[in-house]
């Protein structure tokens, strides 16, 4: 038991430092605000959720965003970019569980994905126009953006860099699934709680 226990820990570990050496590799998708960036940070935490369940998913999450801030910084002073991105990822892969684990297949994996991906996209939509987006100006000592500014940002900007951003991830989680079926098995196997 112990030793399953310290595996898990182990492979948490592992994967969260995998995830912020991927945050590192961030661009900017063209016609899209610049402080949004697609990184491949949430790659490890699908994994994690898929082999091990959502606590390790979580702890993957966090793992990342504070090494993250704490190699980085931010410009505000507080994490508000981890912070955001923490939750964003939580809303992307907690959907991905549940649904894999009623169906360990591709397509329950890939309809995971799916719904990840949507809630991803609405729930920081929503998320950034009542908290992160009002944080930044708070803590960058700037004007509240509001109105139809506010409305542009998060319609033309938030939600489809989100889609843009599930789908990407999508591809690349189903492509490991595939390659990595065997090996997700067994860890889940050996892992699950």
């Amino acid at each position: 038991m112990k030793n399953k226990k310290l595996r898990r820990m182990i492979l948490v570990a592992i994967l969260g430092s995998i995830g912020t050496v991927l945050m590192q590799f961030n661009f900017p998708l063209p016609a899209l605000p610049g402080f949004l960036k697609i990184d491949f940070g949430e790659i490890p935490a699908v994994l994690a959720v898929m082999t091990m369940g959502p606590v390790a998913g979580i702890g993957v999450e966090l793992i990342k965003n504070v090494m993250h801030w704490f190699f980085t910084g931010s410009p505000t002073g507080v994490p508000v970019g981890e912070i955001a991105n923490f939750v964003t990822g939580l809303l992307f892969i907690l959907p991905i569980y549940y649904i894999f684990n009623k169906f360990r297949t591709t397509k329950g994996l890939a309809t995971g994905l799916v719904i990840g991906t949507l809630a991803m996209a609405i729930g920081m939509s929503f998320l950034n126009y009542v908290v992160f987006l009002p944080m930044y100006t708070y803590f960058l000592n700037m004007p509240l953006v509001t109105g139809d500014a506010m409305y542009t940002m998060i319609v033309l900007g938030i939600l489809p860099f989100n889609l843009i951003k599930g789908t990407i991830l999508m591809v690349i989680s189903l492509l490991l699934f595939n390659s990595m079926k065997k090996w997700i098995s067994q860890q889940r196997a050996e892992l699950a709680s």
